[in-house]
């Protein structure tokens, strides 16, 4: 609850039992090779804890019992009903342990605790909630044939999914990829980040509380690139879903080719468009232009990287901005006042850094920030960052960083906003600002993104689909049409004697 203190925070932190083993069948355990790595704290650089660190074998074994436990029909083939109420009883569980989980992501990650409260925990919940209250209301088809035929179209389970998800939001992502893989019948075999595995590993005890057969949730804490590959090429995997960014994305397209041909749903990067026209509520869009790249220190692929200006108020409205900024400058992710942590760990400090030295080489102006800070705590803090007088074809522009770094660009006509705005591989997210009705819904229709805000930003909930157009993916997670991407479409031909 957010009326603890810091030192109330840092007191519960120090009484956490943190389970770093891997979950194989229902029970915690060691790699075979006995390998662990640290799992290490953003805020101060030190160990939380040993982690499993999986291999191959173990991989191997991950999937053979998520495959027998699939064959066995004791999940796949339970009633949507009954799997409804295993999924419903695991949000409960989590929701009962929301101080843990939002400690432990705050811990992990670095994200300030007030967001993982009050945002990541409760998501995660609502997500599960919502998928498994959905799934006993999907129906199957029966399509309009001529006389004595009749037609049967359902959707099938994939079979073994293998879930791949990012660092940035561990728990909520997560749930994105489990609750309607699992409410769909499949087995899962999740790899969380090797750098955040904690929470994933927590709440897989809490579904097998909750009645998840043992093997369904298989849970592998290790490295990207040769569990993540293995996993992507494993013959006895049907289906792979993946948060991560556009390279990796493509490699795994390339592994599914390679492989089985495995379905292969991805939602990767962005660098995404925010519109402000002269007409908008300029004091709402300066807040929510400030939230849009700084929240989650701007490690967030649907963050508002780019800010596209009506050159008309361009002045007036970077004066507002930068004044936003100053209210998320990074602090203890313990305190319930910090509104931005520390990067991810020292490399994306580097590469945020990196960044802003290539703004000022293109000819950028640096309006604010540009500076680590509190490297005494050990941690990897960045100042927010706004870069005013950036051409879209800069670096700085076109490129995701993932981190506090603003582009400022201006645009005198509507027409010439949509240009800038669809000048980009990708196309996940964006928003506009305006008060006359024709030009948000012209402006917001023509930008090519997947979700588009009109007088908002990060809007949305478990309700809508999610995922990018371009290079930002493919599939979509949230909603109903999240469990097309689960299942299989199956037509079974009756033909009357």
């Amino acid at each position: 609850m957010l009326d603890r203190t810091a030192k109330d925070w840092q007191a519960l932190a120090g009484q956490l039992e943190i389970e770093g083993r891997a979950f194989i069948n229902g029970r915690y355990t060691d790699a075979l090779s006995g390998a662990t790595r640290p799992t290490v704290n953003p805020a101060n650089g030190k160990a939380i804890a040993e982690v499993a660190l999986c291999g191959i074998e173990d991989a191997d074994l991950a999937v053979q019992g998520a495959r027998a436990a699939f064959d066995s029909g004791a999940w796949s083939r339970m009633a949507p009903m009954d799997r409804k109420m295993v999924l419903v009883r695991w949000a409960e569980l989590i929701e009962k342990h929301a101080d843990e989980l939002a400690l432990l992501e705050t811990l992990d990650v670095g994200k300030p605790i007030s967001d993982t409260v009050n945002v990541d925990v409760p998501s995660a919940v609502r997500t599960i909630r919502w998928s498994g209250e959905a799934i006993d209301k999907v129906y199957d088809e029966i399509p309009p044939t001529p006389p004595d035929t009749l037609a049967l179209v359902q959707r099938l389970p994939l079979g073994v999914v293998t879930a791949i998800v990012p660092w940035n939001f561990p728990l909520s992502t997560t749930a994105w990829k489990l609750a309607p893989s699992l409410a769909t019948g499949n087995s899962v075999v999740l790899k969380p980040a090797s750098n955040t595995p904690l929470s994933a590993l927590f709440i897989a005890r809490l579904a097998a509380e909750a009645g998840l057969p043992d093997g369904v949730l298989q849970v592998l804490p290790g490295p990207g690139g040769s569990l993540g590959k293995h996993l992507a090429t494993h013959m006895d995997i049907d289906g792979m879903t993946f948060t991560g960014s556009t390279p990796v994305g493509m490699k795994l397209m390339q592994y599914s080719g390679q492989s089985n041909l495995k379905r292969t749903f991805l939602e990767l990067g962005g660098k995404s468009p925010n519109i402000v026209f002269a007409d908008a509520d300029l004091e709402k869009a300066a807040t929510m232009a400030a939230v849009a790249v700084f929240y989650n220190g701007g490690q967030t692929c649907t963050a508002g990287t780019r800010l596209i200006v009506e050159e008309k108020i361009m002045d007036r409205f970077l004066e507002m901005v930068t004044a936003k900024a100053q209210g998320w400058m990074p602090g203890d992710p313990l305190d319930p006042a910090t509104a931005m942590g520390p990067m991810i760990d020292a490399g994306q400090c580097d590469t945020v850094a990196e960044y802003v030295d290539i703004g000022r080489g293109e000819g950028a102006e640096m309006l604010f920030g540009g500076q680590r800070v509190l490297q005494e705590t050990g941690g990897h803090y960045f100042q927010p960052s706004i870069f005013a007088g950036v051409n879209n074809a800069m670096r700085i522009a076109q490129e995701e960083i993932f981190g506090p770094v603003l582009s400022v660009i201006g645009f005198k006509t509507a027409d010439e906003a949509v240009r800038i705005a669809n000048d980009s591989i990708y196309g996940l997210a964006g928003a506009v600002w305006s008060n006359n009705i024709n030009t948000a819904h012209k402006v917001a229709e023509a930008v090519r993104v997947g979700t588009m805000g009109i007088n908002n930003y990060f809007g949305g909930d478990i309700t809508v689909p999610f995922g990018g157009f371009k290079q930002s993916g493919n599939g979509r997670d949230k909603s109903i049409h999240a469990f097309h991407d689960y299942t299989e479409l199956k037509t079974t031909w009756i033909e009357f004697a």
